[in-house]
């Protein structure tokens, strides 16, 4: 399955009594419950602070110097101990977020400021999330990997529907500089969880020490040299294009044409978060016999909720948000699974750079363009429009011979 296998260090438990992995997501999942919190807080202040087309930007301005760094971080990942990596980069949005926090006590919030705050977090994400992508296969067993994910996935998307909840709420009441500060809060408590607690039981093998260009060259060579992984890669890149603007900024949007309130933009983001949820434990249940097809096929109707979310009442939104939910748990946990168990393990942080790529580079384009043409047209035609794109999507995974067949039990 994978080229160089991850050495044992020391044995796990079961991963039912896994006590430090069941502790570790609990800790990421309350990280991501203030993600949410400061997602929607800048989402809401960019709507309110100038057009929709310069919060489009504003929104998707973290993916611009994620972009231009992401193969670096990769590189890394594939070098580095991961549990430092993560460590450091969470310790630099600290302090992005106690600097925001303090800029807008001082003064109102500007278009500047905003932007600022989006590409500090987006040059640290292109750091840290190749190193945290391969902490799970740090430590859990390889038959494992989707329960890990399944659990991981459902907790994680629990944090983001009660941020969601309470996000909309408290930047209402509380404004830009509570929501940072909060997050600021839980990113505080992940550092001290990884240098007091988490440590690896599987060691992956490690990158040659080189150039980091040449590193990036060898990375890659190996999608050359390695058709299934190629393949995986090419499928799993660009698939949030469609959904991350319609989320993103598309749901801010629409509150605040309908009059809903910010309150409407937390109950709507909870609503994806819920359906994630019951996605990923659906998984546990329900596993597909082939899990790339049925992860790919999840993404079809997920295009379909992406059109629900711009037509109609209230309520009939609310569906299109629990539906986007369901079929992104089930798909995530599916399709990162198989990712995780398929890649050569001394690549993995630069396959994980690889595919998050496609999303950088274009999603700034992508945000603006579901801006520009909400307020050229009406917001239903860009709700429509990147639902049936995303649906279009598909059609290469579904049609092709190595994902249909690619399964991770014998």
């Amino acid at each position: 399955m994978t080229a160089s296998a991850p050495v044992l260090l020391r044995e796990p438990p079961r991963f039912s009594r896994d006590v430090v992995v069941h502790a570790w997501i609990i800790v990421k999942a309350l990280s991501d419950a203030g993600d949410a919190i400061w997602s929607i807080a800048l989402a809401w202040t960019a709507v309110q602070t100038t057009s929709p087309a310069i919060a489009g930007l504003i929104v998707a301005a973290g993916t611009v110097p994620r972009a231009m760094i992401l193969l670096f971080g990769g590189v890394l990942a594939d070098r580095a101990n991961a549990r430092t990596v993560m460590m450091i980069f969470n310790a630099l949005r600290v302090g992005v977020l106690v600097t925001v926090a303090l800029w807008v006590l001082a003064s109102p919030p500007s278009v500047l400021l905003l932007l600022l705050a989006a590409v500090a977090f987006g040059a640290c994400d292109a750091f840290y999330e190749p190193s945290a992508a391969t902490i799970g296969r740090q430590l859990v067993r390889t038959e494992d990997l989707a329960s890990y994910s399944a659990v991981m996935q459902t907790a994680t998307r629990l944090g983001t529907m009660g941020g969601a909840a309470l996000g909309g709420f408290l930047v209402a009441y509380a404004g830009l500089a509570g929501s940072a500060a909060l997050n600021a809060l839980t990113f505080s408590f992940v550092i001290a969880f990884i240098a007091i607690w988490l440590r690896p039981r599987f060691a992956l093998a490690r990158a040659a020490q080189e150039s980091a260009l040449r590193g990036i060259q060898r990375g890659f060579a190996h999608l050359k040299d390695e058709p299934t992984t190629r393949t995986l890669v090419i499928a799993l890149s660009g698939l949030n294009l469609a959904v991350g603007p319609a989320t993103g900024i598309g749901i801010a949007l629409r509150a605040h044409d309908e009059g809903w309130g910010a309150q409407a933009v937390g109950i709507l983001e909870a609503l994806i978060g819920l359906g994630a949820a019951v996605g990923a434990i659906a998984v546990a249940r329900w596993r597909p016999r082939r899990e790339a097809l049925g992860g790919f096929w999840a993404l079809v109707a997920q295009g379909v909720g992406i059109i629900l979310l711009g037509a109609g009442p209230f309520w009939l939104t609310g569906i299109g948000s629990a539906l986007i939910g369901l079929t992104a748990g089930f798909a995530s946990v599916l399709l990162g699974a198989t990712f995780a168990a398929t890649v050569d393990t001394a690549y993995l942080g630069r396959m994980s750079a690889i595919t998050r790529l496609g999303d950088d580079v274009l999603m700034p384009l992508a945000m603006a363009a579901f801006g520009a043409l909400a307020a050229a047209t009406t917001i239903w035609v860009a709700f429509v429009t990147f639902g049936v794109a995303l649906i279009g999507m598909m059609a290469f995974p579904l049609t092709n011979p190595a994902l249909r067949t690619l399964a991770l039990r014998e």
